[in-house]
């Protein structure tokens, strides 16, 4: 029987493998890798390819998504292992400065369609075409909080059972406006730092550090063994905040939760119980309003002395 000659064997070894997207001259994909290196040259930068390799986020990591979160983690040199962003993004300053950032870092940067982007982020539609993946967040310890007042009367905020990662996101960023110097979480019953705080602090959480309190009645009590005056907030206090004048010493305000309010035997290691007049037609503030008028009282008040 007369053979082939190989000519099948070759046939079925094919032409090689398929070039990438961005090799391919006639592709998209090359001519946004083309506009990059323009743009990174224009900058004094040395570009560097997307990640193509299907790197994915790391069991454990969070996704910090959107341009003010994400650029605020990165800026703060919040441990990351991945830079992720929709194809054909919209650049802004912002996200210019993320890139930059990232390459310095020598951060994997990975190019994902919009799509792709959407599953990663769990259908998050404000991610703005921009996620970093995140190591999980280390919590401080609530003592250690004291110490970034320096010799300035320290200036903390407990949570007594607040729930929602937007109330919390919104706590810390107003703690940080503020000039708070911590947060404090018990470690039950309460949200933690996930990507979603992230989001609602706009990045907050980069510069105000979060302690976590395995019991939250045991910590307040060790603060008030080192000075600190503890005052709570609730709709039916004793003294009206604009009445309070302890401002100008070491001092931890306490929120409730959304419903709830403080609990039983939080409430009575307060020092004061403070409320904030409203009008009668609105039955209460939640959390993150509370505590963020709260703040700015006291950082006024805090002003005037000084």
């Amino acid at each position: 029987m007369v053979g082939t000659g190989g000519h099948g064997r070759k046939a079925l070894e094919g032409k090689g493998p398929t070039p990438k997207a961005e090799d391919r001259v006639y592709h998209q994909a090359h001519k946004r890798k083309q506009a990059a290196e323009r743009l990174a040259a224009k900058r004094g930068e040395t570009p560097r390819r997307p990640e193509q390799s299907g790197r994915r986020k790391q069991s454990g990591d969070e996704l910090v998504t959107g341009r003010n979160a994400v650029l605020e983690a990165l800026r703060a040199k919040v441990p990351a292992t991945t830079l992720y962003l929709a194809s054909r993004a919209e650049l802004d300053d912002r996200l210019r400065e993320t890139i930059s950032i990232a390459n310095h870092r020598d951060l994997p940067v990975l190019e994902v369609m919009r799509p792709e982007l959407d599953r990663l982020t769990g259908n998050d539609l404000l991610h703005q075409g921009v996620a970093l993946a995140v190591r999980p967040y280390e919590y401080a310890h609530p003592l250690d909080l004291l110490e970034r007042a320096g010799d300035g009367a320290p200036l903390l905020v407990a949570l007594d059972g607040v729930t929602d990662p937007r109330n919390l996101g919104a706590i810390i960023r107003s703690a940080a406006a503020f000039g708070a110097h911590g947060v404090v979480l018990p470690q039950r019953r309460s949200a933690g730092v996930t990507a979603a705080v992230w989001r609602a602090s706009a990045g907050a959480v980069a510069r105000m550090p979060v302690a976590m309190a395995s019991n939250l009645a045991q910590t307040i009590s060790a603060y008030k063994q080192r000075g600190v005056f503890v005052a709570g907030l609730a709709g039916d206090g004793d003294v009206l905040l604009p009445a309070f004048d302890l401002a100008d010493r070491p001092l931890l305000v306490v929120a409730g939760s959304e419903g709830d309010g403080l609990s039983r035997i939080v409430r009575e290691l307060c020092d004061v119980v403070v409320s904030i007049p409203i009008g009668a037609a609105t039955e209460s503030l939640n959390a993150s309003v509370a505590a963020s008028i709260a703040l700015y009282t006291i950082a006024a008040s805090r002003a005037s002395t000084k």
